[in-house]
């Protein structure tokens, strides 16, 4: 049986020679909070991931929430996860330098029909632990958001909700297992698999990899992956696209609170909300499709989600749209999570991952900890692990250009500095794709959308990027 343990350095360099207790494929925030939690047991980790970047799949383009799932179905895996992530995210957000805005949520009713579902959805709040939902007045709704249409009905409000950065919490809890031993590959295609009873060898386009388990956490290819590894699967992933479209920061103060609709089977209905950066955003759509890559967008989706922003908020007419994204959930024909482990091979999925894997992504780990590691496959934990320095780009909290010798603002829409980007770029984690370093800084994503500040990340990129920036790409 393959064992790497002992002393961290001697580990790397077994890892960095394609041997691991442990090998990850994907490198979605689940990927990279199961990277986290096993470094941190103890175990040798090396982590697959396909695309050039990091957080490059479903994980790129999502809601910014973290939600207490207080509308997950009752006594699921997905309502346990969310529930154990929530409380792990709020007890070492701080420790991890993660930004959070508590902001609480509105569940609004705007027709008798969507009022007569309220008084069940605060009884599953209830069951699952959400004690703290609660009904509202149409004239408590009002006077709390002011802003908002006459045409509200009713609704609950769910204090516990949060704002948070989507994507400096992946980064940090892959750095942190990185800090701590984890090895990365990027560019990094699993195309075969075999199992000898003792370990797994996996074949990628960039050279065979060891590890005695194995965890598929491929989110839109999870299915392939599968049959790839095993030669069957259980589950199809069907894309379920959402469009967004981020208004500038003037309309941040029109909502102060989330926002949220009655929700669905398939979806939580479109969403008018804050972000951590300051901006208002409305979205998701939920429309399933065939391809695994297409997150563009649509300009008539984009203008039927603006038209329901103004619907709900009718000030938002007034103001500017500055951006527009899309994201793909790797959605299944099962409601519920999609993980389960096989047991004599070593091998453990994790699928079906949707709109909820940011706020469960803590607790999927610790689930997915205690189903691959046994007896017999016990580790030794990490006493004193590697704390890394965090990202600080939310709007409402410290900044580095409020900071000395920051080398002078680049990017003036979201305030983003020299040292900023010069330390992402040579950190341990840095981006190979203009949309990494977009993730990481948040260059190029504000009212101009790169229009000024593009000239000066030519110079600061040279030579960093698979495809450089002066040659006119829009990077993958």
């Amino acid at each position: 049986m393959l064992r790497v343990h002992g002393d961290m350095e001697v580990k790397k360099k077994l890892v960095a020679l394609g041997r691991a207790d442990v090998a990850i494929i994907g490198a979605g925030v689940v990927g990279c909070a199961l990277a986290r939690r096993l470094t941190l047991d103890g175990a040798s980790v090396i982590v697959l991931e396909k695309a050039a970047d990091v957080l490059d799949g479903a994980s790129k383009g999502n809601s910014a929430i973290l939600h207490t799932g207080f509308d997950a179905p009752s006594g699921s895996l997905e309502q346990d996860c969310i529930a154990q992530g929530y409380k792990e995210y709020l007890e070492t957000c701080e420790t991890l330098g993660l930004p959070v805005l508590r902001s609480g949520a509105l569940v609004l009713a705007w027709s008798q029909e969507q009022l007569d579902e309220l008084p069940k959805l605060i009884e599953k709040a209830h069951k699952n632990g959400v004690t703290d939902v609660s009904a509202l007045t149409k004239s408590q709704i009002v006077k709390r958001e002011p802003y908002l249409s006459n045409n509200v009905v009713g609704g609950f409000e769910v204090p516990g909700e949060f704002l948070i950065d989507p994507w400096a919490s992946a980064h940090a809890y892959l750095l942190q297992a990185m800090a701590n031993g984890a090895v990365l590959y990027r560019d990094t295609e699993v195309v075969a698999g075999q199992y000898d009873g003792q370990q797994w060898r996996l074949e990628t386009n960039a050279g065979s990899v060891c590890a005695a388990q194995v965890i598929n956490c491929a989110g839109l290819y999870g299915d392939i992956v599968e049959q790839r590894l095993i030669g069957e699967c259980p589950f199809t992933v069907t894309p379920r696209k959402g469009q967004f479209v981020v208004f500038d920061k003037s309309a941040a103060a029109l909502a102060s609170s989330i926002i949220l609709p009655v929700p669905t089977k398939t979806t939580k209905g479109i969403v008018v909300c804050r972000t951590i950066f300051g901006n208002l955003l409305v979205g998701p759509t939920a429309e399933n499709q065939e391809s695994r890559t297409d997150s563009s967008t649509d300009s008539d989706m984009l203008a039927h989600l603006r038209d329901k922003g103004i619907e709900m908020i009718p000030n938002l007419e007034e103001c500017e749209v500055t951006a527009a994204y899309a994201g793909l959930r790797p959605a299944t024909e099962f409601q519920d999570y999609q993980i389960r482990r096989i047991e004599g091979k070593n091998y453990t999925c994790v699928g079906g991952i949707r709109s909820t894997g940011l706020s469960a992504a803590l607790g999927i780990a610790r689930h997915v900890a205690g189903l691959i590691a046994p007896d017999e496959f016990s580790f030794q934990a990490i006493e004193d692990p590697i704390i890394p320095a965090p990202d600080r780009l939310s709007n409402y909290h410290p900044r580095d250009w409020e900071e000395p010798d920051n080398g002078g603002i680049v990017c003036h829409c979201e305030l983003v500095t020299r040292r900023e980007i010069e330390q992402v770029l040579n950190g341990p984690l840095p981006p190979s794709t203009l949309q990494g370093l977009k993730r990481r800084t948040r260059v190029c994503m504000g009212r101009c959308q790169g229009f000024y500040c593009t000239g000066e990340l030519v110079k600061l990129t040279a030579g960093r990027f698979n495809l450089p920036m002066g040659l006119g790409h829009d990077d993958q």
